[in-house]
C-alpha cells in the first residue's frame, strides 16, 4: 500500500486542483476572462502540480524499491511463507548470476537473454542462456520485470493495453486487418437478405531490431552493494523504450513499425481557437464521439498526447463552466479528460497547425509485436583501454492498428 507520504501528496495535489477549478468556474459563471491576479495564481497552481506530480512519481518508485529489497532480507532471512522464501532465494541466486556474467568469469558466457516464459504460470521465470555447451540457469522474473517496467514508462502507448504478442522466433507474421464491418440492411417478410461480408486484409509484423550499448565500469561490476541488475534493466528499458516508442508513434511502417499517427484515422479538425493548433471543448467532444460506441466504451479506450498539449487541457472548461480535466484520485492511475483515461507520451506531436496531436481510442486494437526477449551481450574488449565492460542490449519488435476503421481516432489542429 502507498506510505502517509504519498497519499499527503496525493490529498495535497487535489486540494490544489480544486483551488484551480475554482478559479476558473468563477471567470466561468461569470463569463469573462481570468483577471491578471487570477491569472498568476492559476499558473502558480499548475506549476505546483506539476511538480506534486514529479514528487509522488519519486516517492512510488523510492517506495517500491524499497519493498523489493525488503521482501528479498525477509524471504532470505525466512520469515516469508515458503514459496516467498524459495523466490527471495533465486532473486538473490539470479543477482549473482548476472553479476558472474558481467564481470565474464569461467563458464558465465557472452549472452545473457531474458525472456519470458508463459509456461510457468503466475510465477514466471526467465532463462538465463550461457554459450554453447554451458548449462542454463533458471532467472525469476525481476530483471524482466523491471526492464519491461521501464520500456512502458516512456512509451504512453505501452500504457494504455495494447495487445501484445510474444513470439518464440523472429519470422513474418501476418494477422487479420479489418478494413470494413459488415452492414445490415431490412427486407421484407419472406424476401432474400443480401450478403455483406467484412472486409479484411492480411498485415505483416516483422521483427525490427532495436539496440544500445551501455558502458559500465569494473568498479561497479565488482561492488556488490551496487544493484547492477536495477542499473542494467533502467538504462536498457528507457534507451530501448525511447527507440521503439517513438516508432509506435511516428513510424512510417517501412523498414520500421506502423506508428498510431500514420495509419489512425482522422476524427476531429480543429478550428482557429486562438492557439496555434489547440482543441476546444467541442473539438475534443467531436473527437471522443468520432469513435464507435464499442470501441469508446472499452477497458483498453484512451486519450494519449504529448505532456504540453496535456497542459493546455487543464485549461479547457465545458458550456458550464467546469474543468474537463480531473486529477486521479488513485495514486499510480492516469488523470481523466472528459471521464476516460489521459496518458502522455514524450513522443506525440506537438499541437500546431495541421499536426495530429492526440489520439482517442481503443488501444487494444494496436498490435505490438515482441519477438522472444531481451538479448544482452558483453563485452571486454570494445573500451578494454578505459577498463570499462561494454554491454549491447538488443530488443525486436513491430507494431500496426489492426482496424482500420476508426478504432483510434486522431485530432487534428486547425489548417490556420
Amino acid at each position: 500500500m502507498p506510505s502517509e507520504v504519498a497519499k499527503r501528496l496525493r490529498d495535497r495535489r487535489l486540494n490544489v486542483w480544486q483551488e484551480a477549478k475554482a478559479i476558473a468556474e468563477a471567470a466561468a459563471t461569470e463569463n469573462r476572462a481570468l483577471t491578471d491576479e487570477e491569472q498568476g495564481k492559476w499558473d502558480a497552481l499548475q506549476e505546483e502540480m506539476t511538480k506534486l506530480d514529479t514528487r509522488i512519481r519519486a516517492v512510488l518508485d523510492t517506495e517500491k524499491r524499497a519493498k523489493d529489497a525488503d521482501d528479498a532480507f525477509d524471504a532470505l532471512s525466512g520469515k516469508k511463507p515458503a514459496d516467498g522464501a524459495a523466490r527471495g532465494a533465486a532473486g538473490g541466486q539470479m543477482a549473482e548470476e548476472v553479476r558472474k556474467w558481467a564481470r565474464g568469469e569461467e563458464g558465465a558466457g557472452r549472452v545473457l537473454e531474458v525472456r519470458r516464459n508463459p509456461e510457468l504460470g503466475p510465477v514466471n521465470y526467465r532463462v538465463l542462456t550461457t554459450a554453447a555447451g554451458s548449462a542454463s540457469s533458471i532467472v525469476p522474473t525481476d530483471f524482466y520485470d523491471q526492464l519491461i517496467a521501464h520500456l512502458i514508462e516512456v512509451s504512453g502507448v505501452m500504457q494504455c493495453g495494447p495487445t501484445v504478442l510474444n513470439t518464440g522466433g523472429g519470422e513474418t507474421l501476418q494477422v487479420p486487418k479489418t478494413t470494413s464491418h459488415s452492414t445490415a440492411v431490412s427486407a421484407w417478410q419472406a424476401s432474400p437478405l443480401p450478403t455483406s461480408d467484412p472486409g479484411f486484409s492480411m498485415q505483416p509484423l516483422s521483427a525490427y531490431k532495436y539496440g544500445v550499448l551501455l558502458q559500465v565500469a569494473r568498479e561497479l561490476i565488482d561492488d556488490t552493494a551496487v544493484d547492477l541488475l536495477g542499473y542494467l534493466s533502467m538504462q536498457a528499458g528507457r534507451a530501448l523504450g525511447n527507440a521503439f516508442g517513438n516508432d509506435l508513434i511516428n513510424g512510417t511502417g517501412t523498414g520500421q513499425p506502423a506508428g498510431i499517427v500514420n495509419v489512425a484515422t482522422t476524427g476531429v479538425t480543429g478550428a482557429v481557437t486562438g492557439v496555434s493548433g489547440a482543441p476546444s471543448y467541442a473539438n475534443l467532444v467531436d473527437l471522443e464521439y468520432s469513435v464507435i460506441a464499442p470501441y469508446r466504451q472499452s477497458r483498453s479506450c484512451y486519450w494519449l498526447a504529448a505532456d504540453k498539449t496535456i497542459g493546455g487541457f487543464r485549461k479547457i472548461t465545458d458550456t458550464t463552466g467546469r474543468p474537463i480535466w480531473e486529477p486521479s484520485a488513485v495514486l499510480g492511475s492516469p488523470d481523466l479528460l472528459l471521464g476516460k483515461p489521459l496518458v502522455a507520451d514524450p513522443f506525440m506531436p506537438a499541437q500546431a497547425t495541421s499536426a495530429k496531436s492526440i489520439a482517442f481510442g481503443d488501444f487494444s486494437q494496436y498490435f505490438v509485436r515482441l519477438v522472444g526477449g531481451v538479448r544482452f551481450e558483453r563485452s571486454d574488449d570494445f573500451a578494454f583501454g578505459s577498463d570499462l565492460v561494454t554491454f549491447r542490449a538488443i530488443l525486436r519488435g513491430d507494431g500496426t492498428l489492426v482496424d482500420r476503421t476508426g478504432a483510434i481516432k486522431l485530432y487534428v489542429g486547425a489548417s490556420s
